[in-house]
């Protein structure tokens, strides 16, 4: 069929398109010392994170919508990011979600599970050629489950951002993380233990200091909800290029804009779509 055709040419594509930038990342120049001569653009991935905490007094608002053309599946967040007064290093924030699972279509869109987030720099900043952040988050089940938007129990995920300049115009991000929900409700309204792990990598490329190259590589595995007793999990493996740009303004306000074509690769599980990207970072206090 046409459309499975122009799916496996966009899958190889970008697939191609990682090993050449890693075999760019493997190149000598790699193992330079220093950190970018110019300033470049450190915002969070469209499908990881970036190792980099909120500067001091510096505010985040980060919209993101995604669609997948053959699951209708639609998912739209916001997530708003403070650093802590006083200590930079303790970073604050939220994110909300509007759902429409694929699977209920005819129910149209409803609000998702809510997350609320704590990270801290462990290991560097933006200004440095390595940065580590972890996260931990507290999932609180305000979606409705039997609808496909959210779990139906409160859980707790790890995430583990890593950020590496690896030459003078090139980073890559990795992520490494796991989800715990202990009483995940099921579609018959029983309870299960439901699990999580995620792993990804993406490389960000600065043509110029307003305007970057993506590419990212997502792998996330769930045991099934509906019959945790039987070991099946679902894995999922996400390829997605896109473009990032911003705008910045006197004022210290920086826009930032961006878009990117995720696509399912799993066996079984194909699937493409569109990510649609927003953020404005700006400063609300000086310390």
């Amino acid at each position: 069929m046409p459309g499975i055709s122009l799916l496996r040419h966009l899958s190889c594509a970008a697939i191609w398109a990682h090993v050449a930038i890693v075999g760019l990342a493997l190149q000598p120049a790699a193992f330079a010392q220093t950190a970018p001569a110019q300033p470049h653009i450190q915002d969070n991935s469209f499908l990881l994170e970036e190792a980099y905490n909120q500067e001091a007094g510096v505010v985040q608002h980060i919209s993101s919508l995604t669609r997948f053309w053959d699951s209708k599946d639609w998912t739209y967040s916001f997530t708003q990011e403070w650093p802590v007064p006083r200590h930079p290093r303790h970073q604050i924030s939220f994110t909300v979600a509007g759902v429409r699972n694929g699977d209920f279509i005819g129910h149209g869109v409803g609000l998702g599970d809510l997350a609320l987030h704590y990270r801290y720099q462990l290991v560097g900043a933006g200004n440095r050629r390595l940065a580590i952040a972890p996260r931990l988050s507290a999932l609180l089940p305000t979606g409705n489950p039997r609808l496909g938007r959210g779990f139906g129990g409160a859980g707790v995920q790890l995430n583990l951002p890593l950020s590496l300049v690896l030459v003078s115009r090139l980073a890559t991000h990795v992520n490494a993380g796991v989800t715990l929900i202990p009483r995940a409700r099921q579609e018959s309204g029983a309870r299960a233990r439901v699990t999580g792990f995620n792993l990804g990598q993406s490389f960000v490329y600065d043509v110029h200091p307003r305007f970057n190259l993506m590419l990212e590589t997502l792998w996330t595995s769930w045991n099934a909800a509906a019959a945790p007793d039987t070991g099946r999990r679902v894995n999922d493996v996400f390829v997605s290029p896109g473009v990032r740009w911003a705008y910045n303004f006197s004022s210290g306000l920086q826009i930032v804009p961006g878009l990117a074509v995720p696509i399912r690769v799993g066996p079984g599980a194909r699937d493409r779509g569109l990510l649609l990207y927003l953020s404005f970072e700006h400063r609300m206090w000086h310390e």
